[in-house]
Protein backbone atom coordinates (compact mmCIF):
# COMPACT_ATOMS: atom_id res chain seq x y z
CA UNK A 1 0.00 0.00 0.00
CA UNK A 2 1.27 3.39 -0.87
CA UNK A 3 0.67 6.52 1.17
CA UNK A 4 -1.97 4.83 3.17
CA UNK A 5 -4.43 7.64 3.29
CA UNK A 6 -7.33 5.57 4.37
CA UNK A 7 -10.03 8.13 4.91
CA UNK A 8 -10.52 7.27 8.51
CA UNK A 9 -13.60 9.32 8.92
CA UNK A 10 -12.78 9.94 12.49
CA UNK A 11 -13.08 13.42 13.74
CA UNK A 12 -14.77 14.54 16.78
CA UNK A 13 -18.26 13.72 15.67
CA UNK A 14 -20.13 13.26 18.94
CA UNK A 15 -23.55 12.36 17.66
CA UNK A 16 -26.44 10.09 18.39
CA UNK A 17 -26.57 8.66 14.87
CA UNK A 18 -24.54 5.74 13.67
CA UNK A 19 -21.74 6.63 11.30
CA UNK A 20 -18.84 4.93 9.68
CA UNK A 21 -15.51 6.04 8.77
CA UNK A 22 -12.98 5.66 6.06
CA UNK A 23 -9.59 5.16 7.47
CA UNK A 24 -6.90 6.83 5.46
CA UNK A 25 -3.35 5.68 5.85
CA UNK A 26 -0.73 7.87 4.36
CA UNK A 27 2.05 5.78 2.89
CA UNK A 28 2.04 6.81 -0.75
CA UNK A 29 -1.31 7.09 -2.44
CA UNK A 30 -4.76 7.58 -0.97
CA UNK A 31 -6.54 4.30 -0.34
CA UNK A 32 -10.22 4.47 0.45
CA UNK A 33 -11.55 2.41 3.29
CA UNK A 34 -15.07 1.22 3.74
CA UNK A 35 -16.63 -0.77 5.51
CA UNK A 36 -24.59 -14.03 5.07
CA UNK A 37 -27.58 -15.35 6.12
CA UNK A 38 -30.15 -12.78 5.26
CA UNK A 39 -30.21 -9.45 3.45
CA UNK A 40 -31.95 -6.72 5.43
CA UNK A 41 -33.19 -3.27 4.36
CA UNK A 42 -33.30 -4.48 0.77
CA UNK A 43 -35.59 -1.60 -0.12
CA UNK A 44 -32.98 1.17 0.25
CA UNK A 45 -32.95 3.57 -2.66
CA UNK A 46 -30.95 6.63 -3.60
CA UNK A 47 -34.00 8.86 -3.76
CA UNK A 48 -34.01 12.63 -4.24
CA UNK A 49 -34.91 12.95 -0.55
CA UNK A 50 -31.86 10.93 0.48
CA UNK A 51 -29.49 12.82 -1.81
CA UNK A 52 -30.88 16.21 -0.79
CA UNK A 53 -30.54 15.27 2.88
CA UNK A 54 -26.89 14.35 2.39
CA UNK A 55 -26.21 17.53 0.45
CA UNK A 56 -27.87 19.69 3.12
CA UNK A 57 -25.70 17.96 5.72
CA UNK A 58 -22.62 18.85 3.66
CA UNK A 59 -21.60 15.32 2.85
CA UNK A 60 -19.74 14.69 -0.38
CA UNK A 61 -22.39 13.19 -2.65
CA UNK A 62 -20.09 12.43 -5.55
CA UNK A 63 -19.85 8.74 -4.67
CA UNK A 64 -22.93 7.61 -2.75
CA UNK A 65 -23.97 3.98 -3.11
CA UNK A 66 -25.93 1.19 -1.45
CA UNK A 67 -23.68 -1.54 -0.12
CA UNK A 68 -23.83 -4.90 1.62
CA UNK A 69 -22.69 -4.35 5.22
CA UNK A 70 -21.53 -7.68 6.66
CA UNK A 71 -22.13 -8.45 10.33
CA UNK A 72 -20.06 -11.05 12.21
CA UNK A 73 -23.00 -13.49 12.41
CA UNK A 74 -23.08 -13.68 8.63
CA UNK A 75 -26.06 -11.36 8.24
CA UNK A 76 -25.88 -8.78 5.47
CA UNK A 77 -27.54 -5.40 5.90
CA UNK A 78 -28.12 -2.92 3.12
CA UNK A 79 -26.66 0.48 4.02
CA UNK A 80 -25.94 3.79 2.37
CA UNK A 81 -22.22 4.39 1.92
CA UNK A 82 -20.74 7.82 1.41
CA UNK A 83 -17.31 9.41 1.49
CA UNK A 84 -15.85 5.93 1.31
CA UNK A 85 -16.11 5.07 4.97
CA UNK A 86 -19.45 6.11 6.38
CA UNK A 87 -22.27 3.58 6.41
CA UNK A 88 -25.80 4.60 7.37
CA UNK A 89 -28.77 2.28 7.88
CA UNK A 90 -32.25 3.20 6.68
CA UNK A 91 -33.21 4.09 10.26
CA UNK A 92 -30.18 6.32 10.66
CA UNK A 93 -30.91 8.07 7.38
CA UNK A 94 -34.44 8.79 8.56
CA UNK A 95 -33.00 10.39 11.69
CA UNK A 96 -30.83 12.63 9.51
CA UNK A 97 -33.89 13.64 7.53
CA UNK A 98 -35.73 14.67 10.72
CA UNK A 99 -32.90 16.75 12.15
CA UNK A 100 -33.04 20.50 11.83
CA UNK A 101 -30.07 22.53 10.63
CA UNK A 102 -27.97 24.12 13.35
CA UNK A 103 -25.27 26.75 13.12
CA UNK A 104 -21.93 25.58 12.82
CA UNK A 105 -11.08 23.38 17.30
CA UNK A 106 -12.09 19.90 17.69
CA UNK A 107 -15.73 19.50 16.64
CA UNK A 108 -18.68 17.44 17.73
CA UNK A 109 -22.16 16.74 16.45
CA UNK A 110 -25.40 17.59 18.14
CA UNK A 111 -25.99 14.48 20.27
CA UNK A 112 -23.98 12.29 22.60
CA UNK A 113 -23.93 8.79 23.99
CA UNK A 114 -25.74 8.50 27.29
CA UNK A 115 -23.14 8.45 30.13
CA UNK A 116 -22.59 4.89 31.38
CA UNK A 117 -20.28 1.91 31.10
CA UNK A 118 -20.38 0.54 27.56
CA UNK A 119 -19.82 -3.14 26.89
CA UNK A 120 -17.47 -3.69 23.95
CA UNK A 121 -16.49 -7.08 22.56
CA UNK A 122 -13.62 -8.08 20.32
CA UNK A 123 -15.01 -10.76 18.04
CA UNK A 124 -13.15 -14.09 17.93
CA UNK A 125 -15.44 -16.20 15.76
CA UNK A 126 -14.53 -17.90 12.51
CA UNK A 127 -14.30 -15.68 9.47
CA UNK A 128 -14.44 -12.37 11.32
CA UNK A 129 -12.02 -12.96 14.19
CA UNK A 130 -9.56 -10.32 15.30
CA UNK A 131 -5.91 -11.36 15.07
CA UNK A 132 -3.72 -11.33 18.16
CA UNK A 133 -2.29 -7.98 17.04
CA UNK A 134 -5.78 -6.55 16.53
CA UNK A 135 -6.89 -7.78 19.97
CA UNK A 136 -3.91 -6.06 21.55
CA UNK A 137 -4.69 -2.89 19.60
CA UNK A 138 -8.32 -3.00 20.75
CA UNK A 139 -7.18 -3.31 24.36
CA UNK A 140 -4.88 -0.32 23.88
CA UNK A 141 -7.72 1.65 22.26
CA UNK A 142 -10.05 0.93 25.18
CA UNK A 143 -7.27 1.96 27.57
CA UNK A 144 -6.99 5.27 25.68
CA UNK A 145 -10.55 6.14 26.65
CA UNK A 146 -10.73 4.60 30.12
CA UNK A 147 -7.61 6.32 31.42
CA UNK A 148 -9.33 9.69 30.90
CA UNK A 149 -12.06 8.91 33.49
CA UNK A 150 -14.84 10.14 31.22
CA UNK A 151 -18.59 9.90 31.75
CA UNK A 152 -18.50 6.89 29.42
CA UNK A 153 -16.29 3.90 30.16
CA UNK A 154 -15.68 0.67 28.29
CA UNK A 155 -15.82 -2.87 29.62
CA UNK A 156 -13.88 -5.01 27.13
CA UNK A 157 -14.32 -8.73 26.62
CA UNK A 158 -13.45 -11.13 23.80
CA UNK A 159 -15.70 -13.81 22.37
CA UNK A 160 -18.56 -14.44 19.96
CA UNK A 161 -21.73 -13.60 21.90
CA UNK A 162 -22.30 -9.99 20.91
CA UNK A 163 -26.10 -9.67 20.97
CA UNK A 164 -26.19 -7.94 24.34
CA UNK A 165 -23.06 -5.84 23.78
CA UNK A 166 -23.07 -2.12 23.04
CA UNK A 167 -20.20 -2.34 20.53
CA UNK A 168 -18.61 -5.11 18.44
CA UNK A 169 -15.18 -4.82 16.83
CA UNK A 170 -14.44 -7.42 14.16
CA UNK A 171 -12.23 -8.10 11.15
CA UNK A 172 -14.04 -7.98 7.81
CA UNK A 173 -11.03 -8.42 5.55
CA UNK A 174 -12.62 -11.23 3.60
CA UNK A 175 -15.22 -8.82 2.19
CA UNK A 176 -12.73 -5.99 1.71
CA UNK A 177 -9.86 -7.46 -0.32
CA UNK A 178 -6.97 -5.14 -1.09
CA UNK A 179 -8.28 -2.48 1.28
CA UNK A 180 -6.99 -1.17 4.59
CA UNK A 181 -8.86 0.75 7.26
CA UNK A 182 -12.15 0.63 9.09
CA UNK A 183 -15.83 1.49 8.96
CA UNK A 184 -18.14 2.57 11.73
CA UNK A 185 -21.16 4.77 12.31
CA UNK A 186 -22.58 7.55 14.47
CA UNK A 187 -24.55 7.05 17.69
CA UNK A 188 -28.32 6.98 17.83
CA UNK A 189 -30.90 7.25 20.59
CA UNK A 190 -28.23 7.80 23.22
CA UNK A 191 -26.44 4.58 22.25
CA UNK A 192 -23.12 4.21 20.43
CA UNK A 193 -22.78 2.78 16.94
CA UNK A 194 -22.66 -0.98 17.51
CA UNK A 195 -20.64 -2.50 14.67
CA UNK A 196 -17.04 -1.51 13.91
CA UNK A 197 -15.23 -3.20 11.03
CA UNK A 198 -11.49 -3.16 10.46
CA UNK A 199 -9.55 -4.79 7.63
CA UNK A 200 -6.24 -4.93 5.83
CA UNK A 201 -4.21 -3.85 8.86
CA UNK A 202 -2.15 -7.00 9.34
CA UNK A 203 0.92 -5.51 7.66
CA UNK A 204 0.90 -2.44 9.89
CA UNK A 205 2.18 -1.93 13.39
CA UNK A 206 0.10 -2.45 16.51
CA UNK A 207 0.12 1.35 16.90
CA UNK A 208 -1.52 1.83 13.50
CA UNK A 209 -4.13 -0.81 14.40
CA UNK A 210 -4.69 1.00 17.69
CA UNK A 211 -5.12 4.29 15.83
CA UNK A 212 -7.72 2.93 13.43
CA UNK A 213 -9.73 1.25 16.19
CA UNK A 214 -9.56 4.26 18.53
CA UNK A 215 -10.62 6.50 15.65
CA UNK A 216 -13.57 4.25 14.71
CA UNK A 217 -14.69 4.09 18.34
CA UNK A 218 -14.50 7.88 18.26
CA UNK A 219 -17.00 7.99 15.40
CA UNK A 220 -19.20 5.52 17.22
CA UNK A 221 -19.52 7.80 20.23
CA UNK A 222 -20.06 10.91 18.12
CA UNK A 223 -16.74 12.37 17.03
CA UNK A 224 -16.41 14.12 13.72
CA UNK A 225 -13.18 14.56 11.77
CA UNK A 226 -11.01 17.29 13.23
CA UNK A 227 -10.32 18.56 9.72
CA UNK A 228 -13.90 18.26 8.45
CA UNK A 229 -13.56 21.78 7.05
CA UNK A 230 -10.70 20.91 4.71
CA UNK A 231 -9.79 17.18 4.85
CA UNK A 232 -6.23 18.47 4.67
CA UNK A 233 -4.87 15.24 6.14
CA UNK A 234 -6.04 13.49 2.95
CA UNK A 235 -4.35 16.00 0.69
CA UNK A 236 -7.71 17.51 -0.16
CA UNK A 237 -9.34 20.90 0.18
CA UNK A 238 -12.97 19.92 0.73
CA UNK A 239 -15.27 21.32 3.39
CA UNK A 240 -17.40 18.46 4.72
CA UNK A 241 -19.71 21.12 6.11
CA UNK A 242 -21.92 21.39 9.14
CA UNK A 243 -25.43 20.59 8.06
CA UNK A 244 -28.06 18.96 10.25
CA UNK A 245 -25.63 16.76 12.16
CA UNK A 246 -23.62 19.71 13.45
CA UNK A 247 -19.94 20.48 13.76
CA UNK A 248 -19.78 22.44 16.96
CA UNK A 249 -16.46 23.98 18.09
CA UNK A 250 -15.16 22.80 21.44
CA UNK A 251 -13.72 25.41 23.82
CA UNK A 252 -10.00 25.10 24.36
CA UNK A 253 -9.25 23.40 21.04
CA UNK A 254 -7.86 25.07 17.89
CA UNK A 255 -10.16 26.08 15.07
CA UNK A 256 -7.45 25.59 12.46
CA UNK A 257 -5.73 22.45 11.24
CA UNK A 258 -4.49 20.19 14.04
CA UNK A 259 -1.82 18.02 12.41
CA UNK A 260 -1.55 15.43 15.20
CA UNK A 261 -5.19 14.86 16.14
CA UNK A 262 -6.27 11.24 16.21
CA UNK A 263 -9.52 12.32 14.62
CA UNK A 264 -8.07 13.58 11.34
CA UNK A 265 -9.89 12.29 8.27
CA UNK A 266 -6.75 10.46 7.09
CA UNK A 267 -3.80 8.97 8.90
CA UNK A 268 -0.27 7.88 8.09
CA UNK A 269 1.59 4.64 8.71
CA UNK A 270 3.65 6.39 11.40
CA UNK A 271 0.75 7.27 13.74
CA UNK A 272 1.18 6.25 17.38
CA UNK A 273 -2.48 5.61 18.16
CA UNK A 274 -2.65 8.17 20.99
CA UNK A 275 -4.89 11.19 21.53
CA UNK A 276 -3.14 14.53 21.41
CA UNK A 277 -3.78 17.23 24.03
CA UNK A 278 -6.64 18.77 22.06
CA UNK A 279 -8.35 15.40 21.61
CA UNK A 280 -8.22 14.91 25.38
CA UNK A 281 -9.63 18.41 25.97
CA UNK A 282 -12.48 17.64 23.59
CA UNK A 283 -13.29 14.30 25.19
CA UNK A 284 -13.33 15.78 28.67
CA UNK A 285 -15.55 18.66 27.52
CA UNK A 286 -18.11 16.35 25.96
CA UNK A 287 -18.03 13.43 28.39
Amino acid sequence: MKNFRLPLILILFLFVLSACQKDNLQVDDPVSVEAEKEILDASLELTDEVMNTLKSSYFNTGDVSIIDFHLPDGTIQKRYQLEGDIALSSEQMQQFIKLKDLDSKNYHTNNLVRPRTLSIIGYTGNGFALSNKERTALQWAVNNYNRLNLGIRFNLTFGTNFDDKDMVVYNNERNNPNRSGGVAGFPSNGNPNKFIQIYGLGGFSTNVNEHVITHEIGHSVGFRHTDWFSRQSCGENTNEGVGSIGANPIPGTPEGYDATSLMLACFSSTVDGEFNRNDVTALNFLY
